[in-house]
């Protein structure tokens, strides 16, 4: 059995789940190291599997002046001595085709982002490499359509697929005081945990990424012009406990020892030290839920 395999046999299997945790984009190569070297003891400690994430590449932000981060080559380089200092798994995505041969020599799972979680070519490339494929369900879609992203690594020869909640755009209507006018604001996402329910359609594990799920796309004006993501960080507890009620089989969930300073989505991500006992509440709930118990309504009684 090769080594995929093996690993997404665990991942499947894992009580009371496992996490794919990290920063959002490599900053630098002591700054990640840092933050594996952390991250590895407290989930160690906690008693809860590791797969290591951050992305070598932002190439999916809204403004081009947002921070990318170091690029495949340099960013492989450094997921590879992470892998090998802490013995621990990497995830990490990829945007082309052409990239995903490289990164499968280095990551144990292979994540499709979000927006290009339909690209055919993208999801054939990935799953030719024999990696675990991680696919983000795609903010505007269903979560049938998940079922159909699967299908494309399945056909493509590759057994180890998982799929991920990561929430759906959503406005608000709100009334402005300058013209009278309701308008929608189309800057919010909204999960629904009924999604967690109807994504295991796709006969696969299911991940909540308890981070980008409380995004506001391009929510935040910057000086020069520019935007990035705003968020709702002190929310990501409620998201979090929520998909471990439900019976999530693994969370997503990105950390930084200072998110007031990182360049990509610091108001999403989750502060270092408050990891462990966040980690802490979640396992308790899952210990007395029975969210992973599938219940069948006996509907007997109510026929005539």
């Amino acid at each position: 059995m090769d080594s995929s395999t093996v690993l997404f046999n665990q991942l499947k299997v894992a009580e009371p789940f496992f996490l794919l945790v990290g920063p959002n984009v490599i900053e630098s190569e002591e700054h990640v190291m840092r933050m594996a070297k952390h991250i590895k003891a407290i989930t160690s400690k906690v008693g809860l599997p590791l797969v290591f994430k951050s992305s070598f590449d932002k190439a999916n932000r809204t403004s081009s002046k947002s921070f990318r981060g170091p690029g495949m080559d340099e960013g492989l380089k450094i997921l590879e001595k992470v892998k090998v200092a802490y013995d621990v798994p990497i995830v990490t995505d990829v945007h082309e085709t052409g990239q995903c041969e490289s990164v499968g020599r280095v990551a144990d799972i292979i994540q499709i982002p979000a927006f290009l979680c339909r690209q055919t070519d993208l999801l054939v490339a990935a799953a030719k490499t024999g990696k675990i494929v991680h696919i983000k369900k795609g903010q505007f879609c269903a979560p049938t359509v998940m079922t159909n992203s699967v299908e494309k690594v399945r056909l493509a020869g590759n057994q180890n697929v998982m799929v991920c909640e990561r929430g759906t755009m959503f406005g608000y209507s709100k009334l402005s005081l300058i013209s009278f006018q309701m308008i929608m604001l189309q800057d919010d996402l909204i999960v629904d945990p009924r999604n967690l329910e109807w994504m295991r359609e796709a006969n696969c594990p299911v991940v909540a990424d308890v981070t980008h799920s409380l995004q506001q796309p391009a929510g935040r004006k910057l000086e020069g012009g520019g935007v990035a993501s705003g968020g709702f960080r002190e929310l990501i507890p409620c998201i979090a406990r929520t998909a471990v009620a439900v019976g999530i089989d693994g969370i997503f969930m990105e950390v930084h020892d200072d998110p007031l300073s990182a360049p990509v989505d610091g108001p999403t991500q989750w502060p270092l030290r408050n990891l462990e006992e966040l980690l802490e509440e979640l396992v308790a709930i899952a210990k007395v839920s029975k969210g992973k118990q599938r219940f069948k309504i006996d509907l007997a009684p109510f026929r005539d």
